[in-house]
């Protein structure tokens, strides 16, 4: 059945209970690449649980709904969607362990046309269960490729953040290993496209492909590092669109324009000269 644009604002998401532990807050970073230079105090601080931090990008792993778009009651030709963009708002440092609720929303749908697809937008509140603080608020834009012509609930599609024109303030370069998409898939996103080399084929690439939401998770640490000493309490908020796939083992280069405590941000791949993240958005507490 065709996509129902009302139904699918009203559509009721259970709660997400999600315990994790000190060890799934080591695995998440080492899925990001932390740790990649073992004698670095910067780095240890997210891989050894002597006085561990969470890296704020873990949010995304947190309770979350499940491949929900997949559910025939929804309508969405699930086999045609992307993730386009991804955004994170922190209310409160991400404990190292305990139990959080995820509470989801859908809270836009954009009609583009028959030929263009639709955009759909969703929310998550990531919830401390056992004090009631939110920690953290995501935002996702998906792709509906397939889903367009089906009428909107949302006028306009959100205007992306816009990169200066003027040369980068600062720039970094982060490896990814070959096992990179292996490690990180064991945060809870096992879509064999990026791991069997069979299935990476028939959906068009060479290889398997990292994640997305790993791709992120190294802005999110190279934000940390260019412009917030490496202090993850001073990420307030982080935002990006996606543009292209990276390949484990390729090095990811970041590049920042600072203005006050707004950062905006592109990666691209060293290796191809291609941007995979585009009209990044970072914002930033006071030193």
């Amino acid at each position: 059945m065709p996509i129902d644009p009302e139904a699918l604002l009203a559509k009721k998401f259970p709660e997400v209970e999600h315990a994790y532990s000190v060890r799934d807050t080591i695995l998440y970073a080492l899925g990001v690449g932390a740790g990649h230079d073992p004698t670095d105090p910067h780095e240890l601080r997210y891989v050894y649980e002597e006085d561990l931090f969470a890296l704020p990008s873990m949010a995304v792993v947190l309770s979350h709904p499940g491949f929900w778009m997949r559910e025939p009651d929804t309508g969405i030709d699930w086999r045609r969607l992307l993730h386009g963009e991804q955004g994170l708002v922190l209310h409160a440092p991400l404990p190292v362990a305990g139990k959080v609720i995820g509470r989801t929303r859908v809270t836009g749908l954009v009609d583009k046309g028959a030929a263009k697809g639709a955009l759909l937008y969703s929310e998550r509140e990531v919830i401390d269960a056992a004090s009631g603080t939110l920690l953290a608020t995501l935002s996702s834009t998906t792709v509906l490729r397939g889903d367009g012509g089906r009428g909107g609930t949302t006028d306009q599609a959100k205007a992306p953040h816009q990169i200066p024109e003027r040369e980068p303030d600062e720039t970094i370069a982060l490896p990814t290993s070959p096992q990179a998409a292996l490690i990180y898939r064991l945060s809870g996103d096992d879509n064999p496209l990026h791991a069997d080399p069979k299935v990476a084929a028939a959906a068009g690439f060479p290889r398997p492909i990292l994640h997305g939401l790993a791709t992120y998770g190294l802005a999110c640490r190279a934000i940390l590092k260019m412009c917030c000493s490496d202090d993850p309490a001073r990420l307030k908020a982080l935002a990006v669109r996606f543009s292209a796939p990276v390949f484990p083992g390729e090095t990811l280069r970041v590049a920042a324009w600072r203005d006050g405590r707004i950062v905006s941000f592109r990666a691209s791949v060293a290796e191809r000269g291609v941007t995979v993240l585009d009209n990044g958005r970072a914002e930033i507490s006071a030193d």
